[in-house]
């Protein structure tokens, strides 16, 4: 099997902290730059899973950079340069404590809160008689605030701005760029023969500015649908076609673990992760119309150390 990059432990010219996420290791280039390091870690349920996926980190580097270039018009990102297949350098922002998801059909974690009988998801309120994988007349905004460990919490617009966790103009500023983005992306996706289902944007901000931040458009932070067989299927009951995350979660599910305590993670075997790293190139190739072009993986930390310390020598 390839190599996988699971840890990082650089430490970088001018470097003041570094962040390990689940996916993301983010160092902090003195207060000003953000080196974001796409590891070959995969989560689900919000646990990381015992083994890396290869090439992952520079599937969701390299498709996150497509789509930051290609909606810079809407929004402005965070980011600088990607010096490295698995990098992106950006400036530091302070992220807002909420996620912004936007859902264009009835799917995943929402159907599932739908079947058990709810009826209004983050102050939205859903019509009874919707069928899984439904399209919603309008997508629907569901924010869940940012957990620093564990579970990320659903909240509705009116509890954030009444909290203070976000004021007002500047939470009103990220729905309008949320809607914006998703139809962008919404319309690259159906260039391409697929249908983006849901996703997740980060927003934070710098010198009294929003900012978009961290991936977008990505399968860890999004959901597709391959377009063709879409209403036949629909109308059968039938699953879809997808291309997103969620092939991991349901194979999981079937195998015992929704990351509930005592669960235990099935075994990933070099099969299956080579299985799941496929799965990812082939989103890659669907999404961005380009044949993905595998990078050296011969010693990717040392790779990427040079890269950066390259690139930030250039600052």
């Amino acid at each position: 099997m390839a190599k996988t990059l699971i840890n990082t432990d650089f430490n970088f010219p001018g470097q003041k902290s570094v962040y390990h996420g689940k996916v993301r290791d983010v160092y902090d280039i003195n207060d000003d730059l953000m080196v974001m390091v796409a590891t070959d870690r995969i989560s689900a349920f919000d646990v990381i899973l015992p083994k890396g996926i290869p090439y992952k980190g520079q599937v969701l580097n390299q498709i996150a950079a497509k789509f930051l270039d290609a909606t810079s018009d809407i929004v402005p990102n965070w980011k600088l340069a990607t010096p490295d297949p698995m990098v992106t350098v950006g400036l530091k922002c302070e992220g807002f404590r909420v996620e912004m998801i936007i859902r264009g059909y009835l799917t995943g974690s929402a159907w599932r809160d739908y079947q058990a009988g709810v009826r209004e998801l983050c102050g939205v309120k859903l019509p009874d008689g919707m069928k899984e994988n439904e399209r919603f007349p309008e997508p629907i905004i569901t924010p869940t605030t940012k957990a620093e460990a564990g579970h990320d919490e659903n909240i509705s617009r009116e509890e954030i701005i009444a909290q203070g966790i976000v004021d007002k103009d500047d939470y009103e500023q990220m729905e309008r760029y949320t809607r914006a983005l998703f139809k962008r992306g919404s319309e690259m996706a159906a260039e391409k023969g697929l249908i983006l289902v849901d996703t997740k944007y980060e927003f934070g901000k710098r010198d009294g500015k929003v900012y978009l931040i961290d991936e977008i458009h990505t399968p860890d932070s999004s959901r597709y649908f391959y377009a063709d067989g879409y209403e036949e299927r629909f109308a059968k009951g039938e699953p879809q076609r997808q291309l997103s995350k969620e092939f991991v979660r349901q194979w999981l599910i079937e195998n015992g673990f929704m990351g509930k305590a005592g669960q235990k993670v099935p075994e990933m075997t070099d099969a299956y992760c080579e299985s799941v790293s496929d799965r990812y190139i082939e989103l890659y190739e669907h999404i961005t119309g380009e044949k993905f072009v595998k990078s050296d993986d011969a010693d990717l930390s040392e790779r990427i150390r040079n890269n950066v310390e390259k690139y930030l020598a250039t600052r």
